[in-house]
């Protein structure tokens, strides 16, 4: 028989098509919020650090990602998170907030007699980061080229500490960094508006949003992370940045991926890039099984993708499960592991 570490990796390694979630969780107690994650998404699926929105500023999507930033001080303000020129208490409860997060995970992947082979973090991208984040004066930090660019750095050296310390308690995980970029699209686009509203910041070239990527990913990579995965958010501009960078993977709505998107998609699996479908939409009741495999094959079968790259998938949600019950949240995730399993057996039989 085998010993734990040997089905470890052979777990790691297996192609199948697997499980996550966004990585946001109903409530307040980190320890909860991984017993529930890491006892759905367990064997060959992928846990998540869990994001708990409901403990206030610091724990949103803006606030942890702060949270993780080296030597880029910062504090909220009535108009949003600022960056500042000392911490401040907004900047201490962030940091707390990720250390109790640590800890939760450590004391619940310790007592595991069998821990997840792989972990996911989420953090939010360095161009949704920049979009959202304002500069002292009170405009956004996207303004400024050379905040933009100070901005990246601490991102990419913030990530990859952080890596390095969930690596300490995650007992062997391959880790992943997933990049959500909700405001890609407008960023690049040139749509994000100025302070006052009365106009619209310039768009930034698409080279820099894949250098911006490459930078974390090349960050990670060298802390010991197993890869990043880049969510681009709706839209054709930032979905062919995503494309150029060298992200392991992207995060794409199933519902709104387009014919030509699905095309290049085809392009990247068969060149062995990897596809993370959100199908699961938190605010609408849990669907049957059937009806979130059946599209996912359709698209495979339309673009000509043989049934056997579907170990090339993995199946999550949209973001939005904090606004469930805890029980709601697992439900979904449950839902989402078997038809994770539902496809991995049209895989196996084709």
């Amino acid at each position: 028989m085998l010993d734990d570490g040997r089905e470890h990796s052979l777990d790691a390694a297996e192609p199948r098509v697997r499980a996550t979630g966004a990585g946001d969780w109903p409530g307040v107690d980190p320890i909860e919020a991984n017993r529930a994650i890491r006892g759905e998404l367990g064997g060959v699926n992928a846990p998540f650090l869990p994001a708990l929105p409901a403990r206030g500023p610091g724990s949103d999507a803006t606030g942890r990602t702060l949270g993780v930033l080296v030597e880029l001080p910062f504090d909220l303000q009535p108009h949003g998170w600022r960056l500042t020129q000392r911490p401040g208490k907004d900047q201490r409860r962030a940091e707390s907030a990720l250390s109790s997060d640590f800890n939760a995970l450590g004391d619940i992947a310790g007592a595991e007699e069998r821990p997840a082979s792989r972990l996911v973090l989420t953090l939010q991208g360095p161009l949704s980061l920049a979009a959202g984040v304002h500069l002292h004066g009170g405009e956004r930090v996207l303004l400024d080229h050379g905040a933009r660019r100070e901005l990246y750095a601490s991102l990419a050296a913030g990530a990859a500490e952080l890596v390095r310390r969930v690596a300490a308690v995650a007992r062997g995980a391959g880790i992943r960094v997933q990049l959500d970029e909700p405001a890609a699209e407008a960023v690049l686009t040139g749509s994000i508006p100025t302070a006052s509203g009365y106009r619209t910041l310039r768009a930034i070239d698409r080279r820099e949003a894949t250098e911006a990527w490459d930078l974390v990913t090349a960050s990670v990579l060298a802390a010991g992370a197993s890869g990043t995965v880049v969510a681009p958010g709706r839209g054709d501009v930032a979905f062919e940045a995503a494309r150029s960078s060298a992200a392991e993977a992207l995060v794409l709505e199933l519902s709104v991926v387009s014919d030509r998107q699905w095309e290049s998609l085809a392009e990247d699996v068969e060149s062995g890039r990897h596809v993370w479908l959100a199908l699961l939409d938190p605010q609408h009741p849990v669907p049957q099984v059937s009806s979130l495999v059946e599209p996912v094959r359709a698209a495979w079968n339309r673009v000509g993708l043989p049934v056997a790259a579907l170990s090339a998938l993995t199946v999550t949600t949209r973001r939005g499960l904090a606004g469930r019950s805890p029980a709601d949240a697992v439900r979904m995730l449950t839902r989402l592991v078997q038809t994770a399993d539902a496809l991995d057996q049209v895989r196996s039989e084709g």
